[in-house]
């Protein structure tokens, strides 16, 4: 009879093929991201002549990035990013909150109502057009609160908390509706410091959208000095395939300006990387709130 902590010959062997074919699949999901910082770090001629691949920098040196923050666009959309990141996350937790709260009111006397109504959204829209024809009648074309207002609640988000604040116990609304507490107390002092949890995994959603958001402000914003950066980015990547140099001029040579490419992205991906691992403790609590019901 075999022990209890003996393994198969057929598990074992199982097991080290897993582990070898996650690790590969590992290795080739990280290497891209690798290979673009491995690359702004290098010299943009010996790199071209490098074939096969590249693990560390090719005669390292920071021209790439001498080049990037020599152009005062690219500081000027950095600042315009933080700026629309910091007020749209500010705009869309508040109303997602707010949204949230009411829709997890069952008792409210419109609630399958403003539930069919929000849910209808996310499979009918009005399209671009009359989105765009919206903004400018409203006169808020070029202008910041064109892409704030309009994306101020993603739908989804939306119904994800709405399930964490239905989690709640009624039983602690109530007690706090005796006492006297009207609505805006109880989601403020009650149901969102029970929901941290969410309340993280929702605001890295939010800013994830936010950073790498681009197309909303090609379509509404026309003042390059309120370019976000990841406009300034695009402009960046399409001038490297371009023949000319077009809007920008980063440099002579394509060499040199498929170097500044890869600078560009990694500052570009910087902060969400930075934010990602603090707030990546509250995703496995997040996802599962509302998974098990009393």
């Amino acid at each position: 009879m075999r022990g209890a902590g003996r393994r198969s010959p057929v598990s074992l062997i199982f097991d080290i093929f897993n582990y070898i074919f996650l690790g590969f699949l590992a290795l080739t999901a990280f290497y891209p991201m690798w290979y673009i910082l491995v690359a702004s770090f290098s010299d943009y001629t010996l790199l071209n002549a490098v074939k096969g691949l590249v693990v560390i920098p090719v005669h390292f040196n920071l021209s790439a990035y001498t080049a990037v923050f020599r152009d005062p666009m690219i500081l000027r959309s950095y600042l315009n990013t933080l700026g629309y990141v910091c007020l749209g996350i500010v705009i869309n937790m508040i109303m997602t909150a707010n949204g949230a709260y009411i829709l997890s009111r069952k008792k409210f006397f419109w609630h399958k109502f403003l539930s069919f109504m929000v849910i209808f959204t996310m499979f009918f829209q009005g399209g671009l057009i009359p989105s765009f024809l919206l903004v400018r009648s409203l006169r808020l074309y070029n202008t910041i609160w064109a892409v704030l207002l309009p994306l101020a609640i993603n739908t989804w988000n939306m119904l994800i908390m709405r399930n964490s604040f239905e989690a709640i116990p009624e039983s602690i609304v109530e007690s706090a509706k005796i006492d006297g507490a009207n609505d805006l107390t109880i989601l403020i002092r009650i149901i969102l410091p029970m929901s941290k949890a969410i309340l993280a995994v929702i605001f890295l959603y939010y800013l994830v959208a936010r950073w790498n958001g681009w197309y909303e402000y090609m379509i509404y914003i026309q003042k390059r000095e309120r370019f976000p950066l990841q406009l300034i980015l695009r402009e960046i990547l399409i001038a490297n395939q371009m023949d000319t140099s077009g809007a920008l001029s980063y440099g002579d040579t394509y060499d040199i300006q498929e170097v500044i490419k890869y600078a560009a992205i990694v500052i570009a991906t910087i902060p969400v990387l930075v934010i990602y691992p603090v707030l990546q403790k509250f995703f496995v609590k997040g996802i599962m709130v509302g998974a098990v019901k009393e």
